[in-house]
């Protein structure tokens, strides 16, 4: 048994999930790190290197990380409604640790996109775009680590889109320039408002002077041997009036989706920002299902446990956005008949005339899982829905048994 075996049928769920409604699909890309104590690290591998507190002698204890590394790709709907993983790569950090050596010997950009880790983006980039089998449906999304001009490459010959926020000030034009100098001259489209929560978890507002141009975009120095030139559209989105207590928000963001107009550049900013939903399922995965806690003692098998919990953490994921898309939806979507049996009698509402839609039944979920409902609440989220759906199994098995009971009585 392997992870990819574990996965294979949610993979081909997903991608009849991704069939069943139209417009394009944002596949969100992301790593994430799963760290263990164990007394024969070398049987999982590392992660990275940490450093400690300050010994004595004034130096900090450096110690490596126990732990393997995992890339995903998660198909969501623009509205934010996750359908499934397309692709996952587990590894440890044996097997590049020759990488940062061979950096030190020449330009990082001069090393094969192969013999870097980097190459896990264009892996799943290409995974992803095979098993939906509409790569020009695809929008593929990553944040500044996923910068890479093979990426670039890659998507053009398979057809396939992606957008993706820039790190790198590359070349532009015919080569004497570059994205930033060119952006510098362009007039601004106009101005998009934006809502979201800081550090501290405060709500915050911004207004982002918006624009964006199309350029060509030239390879690194060493690189432009072996691949052509690609012409792209750049956006720049920059607080106007950043508040002092934080830093302004300034998006670069580099696309080969067609950008003509500001509601275009704008929609491109909205779907960046349904990444932070790759964020919230890798959160659902360690929080709720506790992978770092488990005791296996060898990759593979560490490997195989998380798989099976990433088809865990996606559904409570799936399911506290539909409800929030969906509220009106039939709840036999989500609940056994014996779930929502048990649901209906120990609800406070039993026999009162209220709407048992896909709502009044998470909500109910999710009061199990410590939520209050209180009128001015936020909607639950994935973390008292993990909660609540963990209670819901145990007295679901209670009351299955007590009813089995009841029927042998006299």
């Amino acid at each position: 048994m392997s992870e990819d075996r574990i996965l294979a049928g949610h993979f081909q769920s997903s991608a009849l999930r991704v069939q069943a409604i139209d417009g394009p699909i944002l596949v969100l890309q992301d790593t994430t790190e799963f760290s263990f104590t164990r007394a024969a690290p070398e049987k999982i591998g590392f992660t990275k290197t940490s450093t400690g507190r300050k010994e004595k002698d004034g130096r900090f204890r450096q110690h490596t990380l126990c732990g393997l590394l995992m890339h995903a790709s998660l198909a969501v709907t623009p509205e934010g409604l996750p359908l499934g993983l397309t692709a996952v790569k587990f590894w440890s950090r044996a097997k590049f640790k020759g990488t940062a050596a061979l950096k030190r010997k020449i330009n990082p950009t001069r090393v094969p996109i192969d013999r870097k880790e980097s190459v896990r983006w264009l892996d799943n980039l290409r995974r992803s775009s095979e098993l939906i089998g509409a790569p020009e449906r695809c929008v593929h999304i990553g944040d500044r680590e996923s910068d890479i001009y093979e990426l670039f490459c890659l998507a053009s010959d398979l057809g396939t889109n992606f957008l993706v926020r820039s790190c790198v000030d590359r070349l532009a034009e015919g080569g004497d320039t570059t994205i930033t100098q060119v952006m510098a001259g362009v007039a601004p489209s106009g101005t998009h408002r934006v809502r979201f929560r800081d550090g501290s978890g405060q709500d915050q507002e911004a207004l982002l002077s918006v624009k964006f141009a199309t350029m060509v975009v030239r390879p690194p120095v060493g690189k432009q041997k072996h691949y052509e030139h690609q012409q792209l559209q750049i956006i720049h989105a920059r607080e106007t009036n950043p508040p002092a207590n934080r830093p302004a928000l300034f998006w670069k963001l580099i696309t080969n989706l067609k950008i003509e107009t500001h509601e275009d550049a704008v929609r491109k900013l909205g779907w960046y920002a349904r990444r932070w939903s790759i964020e919230t399922f890798f959160k659902t995965l360690k929080s709720g299902c506790r992978v770092e806690e488990v005791r296996l003692t060898t990759a593979d098998r560490i490997a195989n446990c998380i798989a099976l919990c990433c088809i865990v953490a996606w559904r409570i994921h799936w399911m506290t956005m539909l409800r929030r898309g969906n509220p009106d939806a039939a709840p036999a979507a989500v609940f056994t008949e014996v779930e929502l049996e048990f649901l209906d009698d120990s609800s406070p509402d039993a026999g009162l005339a209220v709407t048992r839609n896909l709502d009044f039944y998470m909500i109910r979920v999710a009061r199990l899982g410590g939520y209050l409902a209180r009128k001015h609440d936020a909607p639950p989220g994935a973390t008292v829905i993990w909660r609540g759906f963990s209670r819901l199994a145990d007295l679901v098995e209670g009351y299955s048994a007590g009813k089995s009971k009841s029927k042998t009585c006299g």
